[in-house]
């Protein structure tokens, strides 16, 4: 026998497999790190080990003790690692490069739509409040206010904000592209600063988006300003193009894709 017959030929694309395996597995032990999860797969992998030592010096009771082990091993992983397999797919699923091959035409238009309705409520200095639901679940909030389950539209919008409608006084709250309900009642952020010239909206749109991932739009009655809480964090002073970027990027759409802008 050769020394040649030892050497596995080794291509440019085996590297590249090699690389991304290893970036991967990277990203995961970084991703898992600080959890029970990583713990619970180092022990999965010392089970791995165990087996392929027994099956090597080719035992007979702990082999089959294993194999009856795998049969059920992966509806196990599935269960012991759900948060951190619901975790992987949302951040996924919000990953512009994924997303930007999914873009919705119809998505698009309710961006579009409410653009229009934050323009025009702005220009006529109508105060405002509209939560987006993402991830997190705002039926909690919904539950507050008075159902519409109406389709978004910028006549819509406007319409329930203006000071003469029963139902301005709150926040509108949008799931998907439907307005699900309005007079929304959101919770106030303890976190801003004592004598901080903030009014209560902003103050809401802080407080909803530090116990939620809801995306969180205010027109100021006093300025008309534009204004988005995410994360925490409150934007001020927004131009409607800033405002079509912001919401692209909530929706994980691309940011440098700017829908045709609606005329007012």
């Amino acid at each position: 026998m050769q020394i040649t017959d030892w050497v596995i030929p080794l291509r440019i694309v085996d590297f590249v497999e090699i690389a991304a395996v290893s970036y991967i597995l990277y990203k995961l032990y970084r991703f898992m790190r600080g959890t029970i999860a990583l713990q619970i797969l180092i022990g999965l992998i010392a089970l791995y080990v165990v087996q392929v030592i027994v099956t090597a010096v080719d035992m007979t009771m702990l082999p089959a003790l294993f194999s009856s082990i795998g049969e059920v091993a992966v509806l196990a992983v599935i269960i012991l690692f759900q948060p951190e397999i619901r975790r992987v797919l949302l951040l996924l699923g919000r990953n512009p490069l994924i997303r930007r091959f999914v873009r919705s035409p119809a998505q698009e238009k309710t961006i579009l739509e409410v653009i229009a309705a934050v323009e025009k409520m702005s220009k006529d200095r109508v105060g405002a409040l509209i939560a987006f639901e993402r991830s997190s679940g705002l039926r909690n909030y919904t539950e507050t206010g008075i159902g519409i389950e109406g389709n978004i539209s910028r006549d819509l919008l406007v319409t329930i904000f203006q000071g003469q409608n029963p139902l301005h006084d709150g926040a509108v709250v949008i799931s998907g592209r439907r307005v699900e309900a309005a007079r929304c009642i959101l919770p106030v952020s303890s976190n801003i600063k004592p004598g901080t010239p903030m009014g209560l909206r902003h103050r809401a749109a802080i407080g909803l988006s530090e116990q939620t991932d809801a995306f969180v739009i205010v027109v100021s009655e006093e300025t008309g300003a534009i204004s988005v809480s995410v994360d925490g964090e409150l934007r001020q002073n927004l131009s409607a193009n800033d405002l079509r970027t912001s919401l692209a990027e909530a929706f994980t759409q691309s940011p440098e894709h700017e829908p045709a802008p609606v005329e007012t």
